[in-house]
């Protein structure tokens, strides 16, 4: 299928990428030095191709925001940096009408001997602007970037998070047509990724030409009009922003096993009870490795007890994977009494929730403590089962919680 729109009554395009391919050549066994040579006048030097991409098309519009995802690997940012004049393609065409910006990778172009303000210059003037332009601009990089006090301070003795801000800064400064933008919100703090979403909002609303390369769906689905979905080079997927983001969901996690991970965390308790399984399921109780956004799903527990045991609660803990808490829950919270527990025994723990959470993987860690012993604990099993959560919709946060959003507009009284 071919995914450029035709049409002769169409616009003039903003980009057009006809049948690009592009490959690459990797040494698998070099001769380096004179040495190696005399010792081994018969060895030759041998490589192997690597093809980046394969026959890729497709057409951007003028003033629309296109998405380009795709796992590690699949070309996506190699189709960017061959837009961007990077890299030389192998086969097809690339046009581009207008001015172009590019923001590929941090600190390119940047001199680390240098401060921000010769930085801001050379930077700029790279990318299009006169070195008078991008003097008059250095007050407006400066002060997005937040670095008001850090203007004298060498590049080398910035932290990471500073130069990407001082180069987010330089880019979006370019009155640029087209601007290639690839995973600048994979870095950043809060705050700064705050920023690029106003940026981005604002040149949607402008009407500029924005291709963005990232792995957050949620941007995806929030600013862009239409996204491509890359894999080994090829173009499996194009159109709809929604359906682009689920294709790339199931072909990162459609074959993930919660088993893979679990009993993976650390251990403690005093041995009265032991916490032997947990895992994921549906209504219906078949155990699930995936767990889709705004569905119903269970978490289960099974703990065996060694002892008689009075005086325990159970809880979970739900983590994402930068181990930031989610939600937890407790049988003391729910007002159940857990009564006392027989030596032998066995008991099940489960929490039934309709899944809130950002796409992504979460992890379960199950406890079971004593009342009112603070972190004594009976068993805690840490991220002891996980599941990967699937979804679209992405509230800027770790989970997106049912509401409901009013609004009323009267008429001002005279």
């Amino acid at each position: 299928m071919d995914p450029a729109p035709s049409g002769a009554a169409a616009p003039r395009p903003a980009v057009v990428i006809n049948d690009v391919s592009k490959s690459f050549t990797l040494p698998t066994e070099q001769v380096h030095t004179l040495k190696e040579r005399a010792l081994h006048p018969l060895r030759r030097s041998s490589s192997e191709k690597l093809d980046a991409l394969k026959g890729v098309s497709m057409t951007v519009n003028k003033g629309e925001f296109f998405g380009v995802v795709g796992r590690n690997g699949s070309g996506k940012s190699t189709l960017l940096k061959c837009m961007a004049g990077i890299y030389q393609v192998d086969g097809g065409q690339i046009f581009i009408d207008g001015r172009l910006s590019t923001f590929i990778e941090l600190g390119v172009g940047f001199n680390p001997d240098l401060a921000a303000r010769d930085n801001v210059t050379i930077n700029g003037v790279m990318m299009g602007l006169t070195p008078r332009e991008a003097a008059d601009r250095f007050d407006k990089v400066i002060e997005f970037a937040e670095l008001e006090d850090f203007v004298d301070m060498k590049l080398k003795n910035y932290s990471s998070g500073m130069q990407v801000r001082l180069a987010f800064s330089v880019a979006i400064q370019v009155d640029a047509d087209v601007l290639l933008i690839d995973e600048v919100l994979a870095v950043g703090d809060a705050s700064f990724q705050q920023k690029c979403f106003d940026v981005f909002y604002k040149m949607r609303d402008d009407g500029q030409t924005v291709l963005l390369v990232t792995h957050d769906m949620g941007a995806v689905t929030r600013f862009c009009d239409r996204a491509a979905l890359l894999d080994h080079g090829r173009v499996v997927d194009f159109g709809d922003p929604d359906e682009v983001a689920k294709s790339y969901l199931d072909l990162n996690f459609g074959t993930t096993r919660t088993e893979a991970q679990d009993g993976e965390g650390a251990r403690e308790g005093d041995g009265a009870g032991s916490i032997e399984a947990a895992w994921f399921e549906d209504a219906n109780g078949e155990r699930l490795d995936t767990l889709v956004q705004g569905q119903h799903a269970r978490f289960c527990a099974k703990a065996q007890f060694s002892r008689e045991t009075a005086n325990v609660e159970w809880g979970v803990v739900f983590e994402n994977a930068e181990h930031h808490a989610l939600f937890a829950t407790t049988t003391t919270w729910a007002e159940i009494d857990t009564g006392t527990l027989s030596a032998g025994e066995a008991t099940t723990f489960s929490v039934d929730f309709e899944v809130p959470f950002a796409p992504g993987r979460i992890f379960a860690t199950p406890m079971i403590s004593y009342l009112g012993s603070g972190d004594r604990y009976v068993d805690r099993r840490d991220r002891f089962a996980s599941a990967v959560v699937t979804g679209t919709r992405h509230s800027g946060g770790s989970i997106m919680i049912a509401h409901d959003v009013h609004f009323d507009k009267t008429k001002g009284s005279s």
